[in-house]
Order: C-alpha cells, then sequence, then structure tokens
C-alpha cells in the first residue's frame, strides 16, 4: 500500500510541474512541442515495450478492429486535449487549465451517469449541481467563456469514457493512440521546416527540451499504472487533486496570472463540489481501514 500512495504522488507530482516544462518551451510554437510530444512518447513507449515485453501483442490488437476504432477516437481526443494544454500555459492561462482538471472528475460522473447508465448517489448529484452553479457563476460575472476549462474537463472525461470501455494496458494504449497521431505530426513538421524552421534542431536546449516530452509523457503514466494496481482506486481518485493544486498554485504564485474575486467564488462553488464528492470516498477508506 505505501509503495502505491508513492507511486500515485510520484505521478500527480509530475502531472502538477508540468506547467513548468512547458513554459520552458514558451518561445517554441504550440504546434510543434504537440508534434514531438507526439513523436517522442512513441519512441519511448515502443522502447520500453519492447525491452519489457516486446510486441507480440500488437497483431492481436490490430484485428480488433472495435477497440481500434475507438482508440483512435481516444488519440484524436488526446491531441486536442494536449494541444490546448500547451498553447494554455505558454499563452499565461494556467489557472484557466487548473479549473478544467478540477472540473474534470465532475464531468466525468456525468459521463458515467448518461452514457454508462450508472446510478448516483445523493452527494455526487450535489456536487454536479454546484459544480453547474460555479461554471454558471463565471459564465455570468466574466466577460469571456472559460472555454479553455471546459474543453481541457469535456476531452479529457470523454477520452477517459473510451478508455474505461477497452482493455488494453495504459503503456500499449498510449503506444497505439500516438501511432495514430504520429503520421500528421510528421506532416506538419515537414511542412515546418520546408516553409518557417523548426526549434528542433536549430536550437540546443530547445532540441533536447523538446526530446524530453516523451519522458515527461509516458513516466508519469507509468507511475499512475504501478499506484492503480496497488492502491485502490478511491484512493487513487483522491490523489488526482493534486496536479490541478499544483498547478493552480503555479499559475497564481509563479507566474502572477490573475484571480479577481468574481473567478475565486467560482471557483469555490466547483471546489465545494469536489469536497461532497470527496468526503464519501474518505469515509468509505476509514471504514474499510478499520475492517481491514
Amino acid at each position: 500500500m505505501h509503495q502505491g500512495v508513492l507511486y500515485g504522488l510520484g505521478a500527480y507530482l509530475l502531472w502538477g510541474v508540468l506547467p513548468l516544462y512547458w513554459k520552458l518551451l514558451h518561445a517554441v510554437d504550440a504546434p510543434e512541442i504537440l508534434a514531438h510530444r507526439v513523436i517522442w512518447s512513441l519512441i519511448f513507449c515502443t522502447l520500453i515495450l519492447t525491452v519489457r515485453q516486446g510486441l507480440g501483442w500488437l497483431p492481436a490488437l490490430v484485428r480488433d478492429r472495435k477497440s481500434l476504432y475507438k482508440m483512435c477516437a481516444a488519440s484524436m481526443l488526446l491531441t486536442c486535449n494536449w494541444g490546448l494544454y500547451i498553447w494554455a500555459v505558454n499563452s499565461n492561462r494556467i489557472v484557466e487549465t487548473s479549473l478544467g482538471y478540477f472540473i474534470n472528475p465532475l464531468v466525468s460522473v456525468a459521463l458515467g451517469v448518461l452514457v454508462l447508465r450508472e446510478r448516483m448517489a445523493r452527494s455526487q448529484w450535489i456536487a454536479i449541481a454546484l459544480a453547474v452553479c460555479g461554471v454558471s457563476f463565471l459564465l455570468i460575472t466574466q466577460t469571456q467563456l472559460p472555454w479553455i476549462a471546459l474543453c481541457l474537463a469535456c476531452s479529457f472525461g470523454l477520452y477517459g469514457l473510451l478508455k474505461k470501455q477497452l482493455s488494453v494496458p495504459a503503456l500499449q494504449g498510449l503506444s497505439v493512440e500516438t501511432a495514430f497521431m504520429m503520421p500528421p505530426a510528421l506532416a506538419y513538421l515537414l511542412w515546418l521546416s520546408l516553409h518557417q524552421g523548426m526549434a528542433f534542431g536549430s536550437q540546443a536546449l530547445a532540441s533536447i527540451e523538446l526530446a524530453g516530452a516523451g519522458i515527461i509523457t509516458a513516466v508519469p503514466l507509468l507511475l499512475f499504472a504501478a499506484a492503480a494496481k496497488r492502491i485502490p482506486l478511491s484512493l487513487l481518485g483522491l490523489l488526482q487533486y493534486l496536479a490541478p493544486s499544483m498547478q493552480f498554485c503555479i499559475g497564481v504564485f509563479i507566474y502572477g496570472e490573475s484571480f479577481p474575486t468574481t473567478r475565486l467564488v467560482g471557483f469555490s462553488f466547483i471546489w465545494l463540489g469536489l469536497l461532497v464528492l470527496t468526503l464519501p470516498l474518505l469515509r468509505t477508506r476509514a471504514r474499510e481501514q478499520k475492517t481491514g
């Protein structure tokens, strides 16, 4: 159990400091960062899979057309999520990205009810109602729709829904998903090199950081997969709030992003919703520890 918690903390801590890494590449256009993240993630994942278990699993997956279609759709959602996140971070919108990942668990609950016909407890209904109030307040009091947060939450929520319907392990899934993204990523980089020039290859430090995007993508995923095998899903679900909390603090306290009172009120509704969603999990976890 203790080892599983450490793996989980490692995964969410790395995801939490991810804005700091993308900020190192602020001089590079977001589409180029995204393309390199795709390519180097695929290379890194393929190397790990080859060393650990080979590629014998691939032919059976290729024959499973239904799973491939779902993984192709998951790949498109992941591309949109990654691209928007990178662009938002380097456009000084880190606080809004953190809002997206605070909303994400509530989106997942709603999708579970609407699509998978899961039954919700009263606390879950209350949590979703509070989140809706928070987002509605932000819509009413701000001149601009928090579209970044909503798009990130919905794209990752739908991605999670598709992954729930697949039985493919995390690392294999990411490899196939990035393989779907690879052709357009290579095509874009080829076009960029012919027309505008790339940061990769022309700037030594940026080249290293772009190549490192594969590592910072795969390593947290491996830690998350290891944690999921060792600790209850309820405990892992509680740890997930660590990443957006860190991102929020990075945006406000390191990069000085504005956080007016009206935004604080909207966030407070969403945080209260998360608290309502989390408390039953804490009580269940405490009972399990007593009986265990």
